[in-house]
């Protein structure tokens, strides 16, 4: 159990990178938040196409990290 859950934390860590790294950039960093890239943060431009499902790719794979992490936190103990 212990090997089975290791495996598919590696493997959800692995796709979360990548997924991650597919994104586009929203702003130009911390000079896009002060010179007005702090708009998108309250949803007034929605993501669109594949960043809309690059998005929901990433929420779901990040509560599945959590998940496993915690369950393998238990297992060790």
């Amino acid at each position: 159990m212990e090997t089975l859950l290791t495996v598919l934390l590696v493997i959800v860590c692995i796709l979360l990178i990548v997924v991650v790294l597919l994104q586009s950039g929203k702003s130009a960093g911390l000079s896009g938040a002060i010179s007005g890239g702090a708009e998108q943060l309250f949803g007034k431009q929605k993501a669109r196409g594949i960043d809309l499902v690059l998005n929901r790719i990433t929420i779901v794979l990040s509560v599945l990290f959590f998940v496993l992490t915690i369950a393998v936190a238990f297992v060790l103990q």
